[in-house]
């Protein structure tokens, strides 16, 4: 498949540095490079004086101790958390500790859809399931600072409890994992869902920020037109899985050899589970059947 979405891989800001991208929005970058993180998780600061954080980053001390020295002398009063991944929220006891903040989030980690038997969730260090905000944002609230108001905005897909976050008056909107410049994100059931994320992606497309601050690489600028190519990539996906489905009956790894070009092996297992997310939907839909409930082990096979 072409690279059909117009990814911004310039991002070079150093570790531990912060950096004003904005009038009362400054950014510092976690040192916790991955080909799923890209070059560090991004902590953002809003406001001035008494200001709010967004998304404090993994349990790294380094990291921890610079986003600290950064609003020394300020009022933390409110930390915003995307989602519940790793190297998202494990930050938040030890700032929320050192400043008395409250924390705000959509809520604690669970899976997109009841489990099927014999499943579990992916129990696999990747989920901060510990997390437990002190208030629970529904879609739409808004909450207010010195300068700044935020509107909660739902984006499950990604993970269940995924929340973006627009900050009002600069028009701007925190899009965590969501949305970024330099990649599309790993929907990967049972935690994510390929139904709710593309509903979600209709949802910003309709909004009117124009710039994203995502959790992973630089800006997202003309934001609903990029938002349009996600949606039309993830279609395109799905439609070269139900064309090789119309050949025959096949399994995940004979679509993902089949689909994927040049792909890095470390993401082999990913590919995977964002194929396994797709046919869960298109399984949900009537276009794809398999034998009992889809599966990242199971055999698929066009219905249509």
């Amino acid at each position: 498949m072409p690279d059909d979405i117009p990814f911004d891989k310039s991002f070079n800001l150093t570790p531990g540095k912060v950096e004003e991208i904005m009038p009362g929005v400054r950014r510092l970058l976690c040192n916790n490079p991955s080909p799923f993180t890209f070059k560090g998780t991004v902590s953002y600061i809003i406001g001035k004086g008494k200001v709010a954080i967004v998304d404090p980053g993994p349990d790294d001390p380094a990291h921890i101790a610079a986003l600290l020295d950064a609003v020394r002398g300020e009022t933390v009063m409110h930390i915003f958390v995307t989602h519940t991944h790793m190297d998202h929220s494990p930050a938040v006891p030890a700032v929320k500790a050192a400043t008395g903040a409250e924390v705000l989030a959509e809520g604690p980690h669970r899976p997109s859809r009841m489990l099927n038997v014999g499943e579990a969730p992916r129990m696999d260090g990747s989920n901060d399931t510990a997390f437990q905000p002190d208030w629970a944002l529904a879609d739409g609230e808004v909450v207010s600072g010195p300068g700044f108001t935020i509107e909660a905005v739902a984006t499950p897909g990604h993970t269940a409890n995924h929340m973006a976050f627009a900050f009002k008056e600069a028009n701007i909107l925190f899009s965590g994992d969501h949305v970024m410049a330099w990649s599309t994100p790993v929907v990967a059931p049972p935690d994510g869902s390929m139904g709710d994320y593309m509903a979600s992606l209709d949802k910003l497309r309709g909004r009117p920020e124009q710039i994203y601050f995502p959790g992973h690489g630089g800006a997202v600028t003309n934001a609903p037109r990029f938002v349009a190519a996600y949606i039309l990539h993830r279609k395109a996906r799905e439609a070269a899985i139900v064309r090789q489905l119309e050949k025959g009956e096949s399994d995940i790894p004979a679509l993902v050899s089949a689909i994927y070009a040049n792909l890095d092996p470390r993401l082999t297992r990913a590919a995977g589970m964002s194929v396994l997310a797709h046919l869960e939907d298109l399984v949900a839909r009537g276009t794809i059947a398999s034998d009992g409930p889809p599966s990242i082990t199971g055999r698929y096979r066009f219905a249509g």
